[in-house]
């Protein structure tokens, strides 16, 4: 019993300086309840043969950490080092400088966000993208929602509710998190009418499906995966001919979209969303914060009797964005009106970019470093590794990389690259590899600053 004496009142730990400085920090009634649950745990520590001085002696600050943790809400920010850029468990593309400012002062201040400053009277809140969206794709009229899947069910919904949408078998998609184009479909409204079969669909396919029933016909980007071999499939601008004559508008959904030509950055060419919109789709959607490289968001657009159709859906106010978004995206789009200096501004395509003799040079410098962090237990070597896009687009191709291979020095249970993995992830500032073939890889493609990773590693 007199092991437990030693243990402090709640009184006595809140009168106390320690606990009076965690008190203006966090709230008496915070301090409080974490205090009381330190306690109930010193017992049964104590309870099991722990020392109750060594206990007591360290209770102001594992309180202090117990209020931390508690007090850390929301996401955490994180070093990406697992080579895939646009990583979807990773809060996808970061923004660049211009959207960030954007953001922020959306964030502080009133906007006009719908109200019309000549007139005075009410405005929409689309009008601060639609001219530059139009602009860079070609569509006569535009739109915006929270996501690329919120802007195919909008459209589907739209012209497909209670009527047949006809699609390809091999562009029946599942998404991330199981999400599959046949569920979005079921949800707004539309009957889906499969047409070929997985690896070939033909033009009397299309022709064969329409009936008096048909709403839209629906083309699929397969961004996140690649059917190879004995294919065929058919061309969108000849899909857009079959659609006009049946009456009925062409779904173009790109998936990812890019607003430029990716081949000159040293990727495979993906159709641009000015070509799907040249091709003479009706409507075009795709994301905002894939390889467009903005925030969260979904387009649409093409026609202009077709963009005011959408913009009549009731489903359309519930699917919008606010203002911090608006921002952020018409920032964004600002930069692609400068081509020629659009890597160098917009992180997502800088990444993408970056040579592997730059990322190289990077693990070089690194080496010593991280390995004088690290300790002898671990080994460090610089390596050479591939890079993956992320967020299903162009799921097959790689970029040639480097980074920096960390090796158990002593593995003989197994398990240590698992458990180096956990460590990192434990820091304050968690850091993020890959494992392959039983070590840990930290690809340094997405590290812009070498202080980034060691000032993380520090806290080891």
């Amino acid at each position: 019993m007199s092991a437990f004496r030693a243990l402090p009142s709640v009184d006595r730990v809140l009168a106390s300086a320690a606990g009076r400085d965690l008190v203006q920090a966090h709230g008496r009634s915070a301090v409080t309840a974490a205090l009381r649950q330190r306690l109930a745990r010193m017992r049964e520590a104590i309870a099991g043969g722990a020392d109750a001085g060594a206990l007591v002696a360290g209770l102001a600050d594992q309180l202090a950490i117990d209020l931390a943790d508690a007090a850390q809400t929301g996401p955490r920010p994180v070093l990406n080092l697992t080579g895939v850029v646009l990583h979807t468990n990773l809060g996808r593309a970061l923004l660049a400088e211009p959207a960030l400012a954007a953001a922020t002062t959306a964030m502080a201040q009133a906007v006009a966000l719908e109200m019309d400053l000549d007139s005075g009277g009410r405005g929409e809140r689309d009008d601060h993208l639609r001219e530059l969206i139009c602009q860079l794709t070609g569509a006569e009229d535009a739109t915006v929602v929270n996501n690329n899947a919120a802007a195919v069910l909008l459209a589907l919904n739209t012209f497909g509710q209670g009527r047949e949408a006809i699609v390809s078998r091999g562009e029946l998609i599942e998404i991330g998190g199981a999400f599959r184009m046949p569920d979005i479909m079921a949800r707004a409204g539309t009957r889906l009418v499969e047409v070929g079969t997985t690896n070939r669909s033909h033009e009397h396919d299309y022709r064969q499906a329409l009936s008096p029933d048909t709403g839209l016909i629906l083309k699929v980007h397969t961004s996140n995966y690649r059917i190879e071999g004995f294919t065929a499939q058919v061309p969108a601008s000849v899909l857009a001919g079959i659609a006009a004559e049946a009456g009925v508008p062409l779904l173009n959904d790109l998936g990812s979209g890019s607003l430029v030509d990716l081949s000159a950055l040293g990727l495979r060419r993906e159709p641009t969303v000015a070509q799907a919109v040249a091709e003479g789709a009706g409507l075009v959607t795709f994301s905002g914060d894939k390889l467009l490289g903005g925030p969260q968001a979904g387009f649409i657009v093409g026609r202009r009797e077709l963009i005011a159709a959408i913009n009549r859906n009731p489903l359309k106010r519930a699917l919008r964005l606010d203002k911090i978004r608006i921002a952020a995206l018409a920032a964004t789009l600002q930069l692609y009106r400068d081509p020629d200096t659009l890597a160098g501004h917009l992180p997502t395509l800088r990444h993408l970019s970056r040579s592997r003799d730059d990322i190289a040079a990077q693990a070089e410098r690194l080496l010593a470093p991280v390995q004088a962090l690290l300790g002898d237990g671990v080994r460090v070597q610089a390596c050479e590794c591939a890079s993956q896009v992320g967020s299903g687009a162009l799921p097959v191709d790689t970029l040639a990389s480097a980074g920096l291979r960390l090796v158990a020095v002593d593995d003989a249970g197994g398990g240590a690259p698992e458990r180096l993995a956990a460590r990192l992830r434990a820091l304050p500032v968690p850091v993020l590899g890959r494992i392959h073939e039983g070590t840990l890889i930290l690809d340094l493609r997405c590290l812009d600053r070498d202080d980034d990773l060691l000032e993380a590693l520090a806290a080891l």
